[in-house]
């Protein structure tokens, strides 16, 4: 009889333990690249959930008794702090929209195939994309997402909750930061369509009869298609060196 209370106890324990670790895991997961895009089903992303908390779960310390009301308050933390650690991949998601939307903008391609994505982008936001969520998986993202979920582990065990104002200073440092990395991901586009432009001016002050808009709008076309094609691979490089750098330090800019 001991015995089997003994058990029960004990399989309550790890079904709690299991529980909180599914709340962080399964926050997260629902704002990470590849494995939370809007195009998986919802039962796709519930089985990749669980399955990163069970590998998770044995590297993580267990809970002691714990009564209603504590469950309720760390089961809230948990879910917000995976909510941190998925928005810090996520926002990396949103630099490349970003860059691909202001180069499409830059050079006049931003409505070609607009609509082609879950979520409304340019044709170049949505070929960025989707070339760095699959660079990210083939070069092992699944491993370093789990390595990047334990860790969260050690930063913030269970039940720590981030303070607001730390929290706040947190998320601006992290916008400021995406912003800097598609601004300069998109640099040679900016750079490219400014010449364009004042080449456009010259001439047309030059020749104020020539429609330089009908002449020149296959050139900046042709121009913004060749950076793509040229620069896409540097682009990329850039961007997974950020992902490897949120995935070591999800919490750089945390005071």
């Amino acid at each position: 009889m001991e015995a089997a209370v003994l058990l029960a106890d004990r399989l309550g324990a790890d079904a709690l333990h299991l529980l909180m670790v599914f709340l962080r895991v399964g926050a997260a997961v629902s704002l990470f690249p590849a494995f939370g895009e809007r195009s998986l089903p919802a039962r796709v992303k519930l089985t990749i959930a669980l399955v990163f908390t069970l590998i998770v779960a044995p590297a993580t310390p267990g809970l002691g008794v714990l009564n209603f009301l504590q469950i309720l308050s760390i089961g809230g933390a948990e879910i917000l702090t995976g909510l941190v650690f998925g928005l810090a991949l996520r926002l990396l998601v949103l630099a490349l929209q970003t860059a691909g939307s202001i180069a499409a903008q830059a050079t006049s391609l931003s409505q070609i195939l607009g609509g082609m994505a879950a979520e409304p982008m340019p044709a170049m936001g949505h070929v960025l994309v989707l070339s760095g969520i699959t660079l990210a998986v083939v070069l092992g993202l699944h491993v370093r997402v789990a390595e990047y979920l334990i860790q969260s582990y050690a930063l913030l065990p269970i039940g720590s909750v981030i303070a607001a104002q730390d929290l706040t200073s947190w998320g601006i440092g992290q916008v400021a930061r995406m912003f800097a990395l598609a601004l300069s991901l998109a640099s040679p586009f900016v750079i490219a369509s400014l010449v364009y432009n004042l080449a456009l001016g010259a001439i047309n002050r030059a020749m104020p009869q020539l429609m330089v808009a009908f002449v020149g709008a296959p050139f900046i076309t042709f121009g913004g298609l060749f950076l793509l094609f040229a620069g896409a691979p540097l682009m990329l490089a850039l961007w997974h060196d950020a992902l490897l750098q949120t995935l070591s330090d999800p919490l750089g800019t945390l005071p």
